[in-house]
């Protein structure tokens, strides 16, 4: 034992080394490839290359930092220093969702986007000032752990329990879903098939080490991922205004892109219904919707039960306190590009594909539109022939691309960004190696949170107090297999609401987590019989409002007084509910979301993303009134309370070791 502790010791002290030439080595590995391309090697074998490689460090990392340690499993032996778990923090928490999604959101909505931005951005803040350090002085292995030492019992923590996997599975899924459209995309392999071969990768980071094997994992992460998000717009920005520094040039770009949107206009090769002028406020959300999604982004943030783990592995307060801005910064890097890649793309979508004859459509939109993620003239565009009979169909076609006509899923604008702009393929396989990097660390985080929680709170806490530390990480990663396994199934079978599953986690662990955590931490008279109501009340009315405005639309309208969402820009109600009410299919339940009702009723204008912001209040609420009314808790915790809040002395919670 004594000399794992030094051996880990001597690891920690040589990080900085460790970590220099990890990257310098990924540097020379692109040059090399690079290289192999100027002579002619294939795309197909560099995009093998290039997810193999990454894949392949991630899973020596991950066996080398296996463990048979308890406390090195759930929280890496508390021994991250705070500028690497800023970084592990930052890549665990930069899902597929951030790197593939948000600026393909940001392309598509324009100003609108910005809430996504603001939200998850500023949740860091919440992190640091009321949740992260008090959680880390505690001493829990999970968020549930916090939930029964402070609550008193195991009613709190399987509460917890709940709330965290209701959270974190649909995340996962997303993440999962995001490794196989890499993986198909760049290794030319089935979806199906590829879902499984990206879980393959997620497991060997996690399976073995548990919380330490995620974390160096996730430090490796994070190097490749923002290498790989901003080559590409350095080199725009570059090419195109002469400054390397995207972030000043994204001016120009959104000057340049209002010019081109009047020009589209004016020459016909846009409609004014489908052009959303870039900068134009709430064309796609009403005000309340757009504060309610940054409040909603915010506050979940601040309650996700992975990213909040995250500062259950520093040496003590101080750093967890540190590390949440280092989080902060190394998040900022990624977000505060993120405009700046949006904007890139979409010109070089309006200049180099909007008015392209069609027979001179270039050939890499047809990777993309085999897989059904670019569409032309209302059809995926698989090959030229395909193109050339759908826009035929299409009365009084002028036999160039439109902007009606073109089609592409917000999740292919950053993989396709450098295809676009005719960059080497190498720079568009560093960015697939960086999406990988995203989605894989985070579903790690995401995994690791669930198979914890059920393996610690679950089995050894309520089922098997005196379970020995071996029996317990066996069940720990056997929970992590199962859980993997079904999370990649779902994500095979290609859902349609994946992405506004992700808003949901966020809505789910604000309602859920959110005051139970506060009011535990900041007001001492919280009982136990109040936050099991306000979890309850915050997390049921949360869950009941997204259900029924998505999957049973017609009761909420028949049965609860759901009305007609408005459009953002004219005012209307987006769907006429008497003559939607008096169709056949009106009470259908579980509907695709081309059902009528789906995700366009509900209480407020509100959209159901931003469901949270019905739960929390009514969480609250409940907490304080029901604390008010019944016992308060005793001398002893009230003290406890006392002593989480003070930055410095003993961790609360001595661990069982």
């Amino acid at each position: 034992m004594a000399t794992q502790a030094s051996g880990s010791s001597d690891f920690i002290k040589n990080l900085g080394k460790i970590y220099g030439f990890y990257t310098g080595g990924f540097f020379l590995f692109v040059m090399a490839l690079a290289l192999l391309e100027q002579v002619g090697v294939p795309n197909k074998i560099l995009g093998y290359l290039f997810v193999f490689f990454t894949i392949a460090v991630y899973a020596i990392i991950g066996v080398m930092s296996r463990t048979a340690q308890v406390s090195e499993y759930y929280v890496a032996g508390r021994s991250v220093p705070a500028l690497y778990n800023g970084m592990a923090t930052g890549a665990d928490w930069m899902s597929a969702a951030s790197f593939v999604g948000m600026a393909g959101t940001l392309f598509l909505l324009g100003y609108d986007g910005l809430a996504w931005v603001l939200g998850w951005t500023g949740g860091y803040v919440l992190v640091a000032i009321l949740i992260g350090p008090y959680l880390r002085k505690f001493g829990a292995y999970t968020v549930p752990d916090f939930m029964a030492f402070r609550y008193g019992g195991n009613f709190a923590r399987m509460l917890g329990v709940i709330v965290l996997v209701c959270c974190s599975f649909t995340y996962v899924t997303a993440q999962i879903y995001g490794t196989g459209l890499i993986a198909s995309r760049f290794l030319g392999m089935q979806f199906e098939i590829a879902v499984f071969a990206g879980l393959f990768g997620i497991l060997v980071c996690s399976l073995l080490g548990g919380m330490r094997a995620v974390t160096w994992t996730q430090v490796a992460q994070y190097i490749v991922l923002i290498v790989a998000y901003l080559t590409p717009i350095v080199i725009l920005s570059y090419q195109k205004f002469g400054i390397p520094i995207p972030q000043l040039t994204y001016g120009n770009a959104i000057m340049d892109i209002t010019a081109r949107e009047q020009q589209l206009l004016q020459t016909g090769l846009a409609t004014a219904a489908a052009l959303k002028p870039h900068i134009q406020p709430f064309t796609s959300y009403t005000p309340l919707n757009f504060f309610a999604i940054i409040f909603c982004m915010m506050i979940g943030t601040a309650s996700l039960p992975h990213i909040l783990m995250r500062y259950f592995t520093t040496p003590s307060v101080r750093q967890a306190r540190l590390s949440v801005g280092w989080s902060l910064l190394f998040i900022f890097l990624l977000y505060f590009s993120a405009p700046a890649y949006a904007a890139f793309s979409k010109l070089e979508v309006y200049t180099e594909i909007i008015g392209r004859d069609l027979s001179a459509i270039r050939p890499w939109l047809f990777n993309w539109g085999e897989l059904g993620l670019i569409q032309i003239c209302g059809k995926n565009a698989t090959n030229i022939d395909a193109v050339l009979a759908a826009c035929k169909a299409v009365a009084g076609h002028p036999g160039v691309v439109r902007l009606q006509d073109f089609v592409i899923n917000t999740d292919v604008i950053v993989l396709s960004t450098p295809e676009i702009a005719g960059l080497p393929y190498v720079i568009s396989g560093l960015v697939a190696a960086g999406g990988l990097a995203a989605a894989l660390s985070t579903a790690d985080g995401l995994l690791l949170a669930i198979a914890n929680a059920l393996s610690h709170d679950v089995y050894y806490k309520m089922l098997d107090p005196n379970a020995p530390t071996a029996r317990r990480l066996i069940v720990a990663r056997v929970l992590l297999l199962i859980v993997a396994v079904f999370a990649a199934y779902l994500a095979s079978t290609k859902p349609a609401d994946i992405l506004a599953m992700v808003g949901w986690a966020f809505s789910l662990a604000m309602a859920g987590n959110f005051p139970a955590l506060i009011m535990g931490v900041w007001w001492k008279r919280t009982t136990t019989a109040g936050a099991i109501a306000g979890i309850i009340a915050g997390f049921g009315l949360c869950l009941f409002y997204l259900l029924v405005t998505r999957y049973f639309p017609g009761y909420g309208v028949a049965y609860f007084g759901m009305t007609s969402n408005l459009n953002p820009v004219t005012g209307a109600p987006l769907v006429d509910i008497a003559k939607a009410m008096a169709m056949p299919n009106a009470m259908e339940v579980w509907p695709t979301l081309a059902h009528p009702l789906a995700n366009k009723v509900g209480w407020f204008n509100l959209n159901n993303i931003a469901a949270g912001l019905l739960g929390m209040p009514l969480g609250f609420l409940t907490i304080i009134l029901v604390s008010l009314v019944t016992k308060a808790p005793s001398a002893e915790m009230q003290s406890l309370i006392d002593e989480i809040r003070k930055p410095r002395g003993r961790t609360v919670l001595q661990e069982k070791t």
